[in-house]
């Protein structure tokens, strides 16, 4: 019992001063999703930010493919030493039903570290639909079942599943076109080639403003801040319609508590401090900080929420 006893004192000792002389080398995170996405823009801003409490230079890359698939894994696989980081988001969360088949399982081989932000979506269509409304546009799909398509970022992401929650509550039977990445389903509806997309408020709302696109509504539980006079889609017509986009930050299953701890304090402290509050709240996003354990709950019940929705409708990877 003593030399147990001495032994787990021994490695409590060396994790702590390993989170004390943590980090000694650059970090790196992650972002399993393409260039000029809500998780790109946001990653990069608040890594920027990160270098000076942390003393070390934080590098974003970029590992697109496989809807957030082939980033994860990488990480996934990474030493947990604490210098290669995941930004995540809901996408991850519907993956773990929607491809049950992954390299890896979220909450068996990620540790959670904190929610860094949530961002309502906006409900776009073409200049050429004829809807001027999202009454208008549900009447549309209804007298045309099968013949309008919506885009999304690829399978299993929020604005995918954005797609899906509006077709199940609106009862309209629309064609899912998912494509690699945001920024190439932003361009194929602003050039017609699909009718309609969810994409994240501050990446599309200046192009509604500039007449690319129609917006017809926003998802969250109230109008944005950036889009005061749309409406919300629940408030539009679809009752109950409420989605979003969410992202969070995650470590190797095995990285060290103290280390965990420590980029949970520094995020959180970037998160909560005035100035980056109100550069996210002008683009119409809040900071959300947890603690580690907060994050791992609200995790899990994310799981839970978009598995009732792949298993009731039967969704598929298209």
């Amino acid at each position: 019992m003593a030399r147990t006893l001495l032994a787990l004192l021994s490695l409590s000792l060396c994790a702590a001063a390993w989170a004390q002389s943590y980090p000694s080398k650059p970090v790196k995170i992650i972002v399993p999703f393409g260039v000029g996405g809500s998780a790109d823009v946001f990653g990069r801003y608040l890594a920027a930010k990160l270098q000076d409490p942390l003393g070390q230079s934080v590098v974003i890359e970029n590992r697109p493919g496989g809807g957030s698939i082939v980033g994860s894994d990488v990480v996934a696989k990474s030493d947990p030493d604490g210098y290669t980081l995941l930004i995540m988001s809901n996408t991850h969360t519907v993956n773990e039903t929607l491809i049950p088949k992954k390299p890896f399982d979220l909450m068996r081989d990620f540790a959670p570290i904190t929610g860094i932000s949530y961002s309502d979506l906006i409900m776009v269509v073409h200049p050429s639909v004829q809807a001027n409304s999202l009454k208008e546009f549900i009447a549309l799909a209804k007298s045309r079942p099968g013949a309008l398509n919506y885009a999304s970022s690829g399978n299993g992401t929020p604005y995918h599943m954005a797609g899906e929650l509006f077709k199940s509550l609106a009862g309209v039977d629309l064609v899912h076109i998912p494509h690699k990445g945001s920024d190439q389903a932003r361009i194929a509806v602003m050039g017609g080639q699909v009718q309609m997309m969810f994409d994240a408020v501050p990446t599309m709302a200046a192009n509604a403003k500039a007449g690319k696109v129609k917006a017809l509504g926003t998802t969250g539980d109230k109008r944005s801040n950036v889009t005061p006079e749309l409406p919300t889609l629940s408030e539009a017509g679809v009752a109950g319609y409420e989605t979003g986009l969410w992202l969070g930050l995650m470590a190797p299953k095995a990285t060290p508590r103290p280390v965990l701890e420590r980029l949970n304090v520094e995020f959180n402290k970037l998160l909560s401090s005035a100035e980056v509050k109100e550069n996210l709240a002008r683009q119409g996003t809040i900071t959300m900080g947890m603690s580690i354990d907060q994050f791992d709950r609200f995790v899990r019940q994310d799981i839970q929420k978009w598995a009732k929705l792949v298993k009731s409708t039967g969704m598929k990877i298209d």
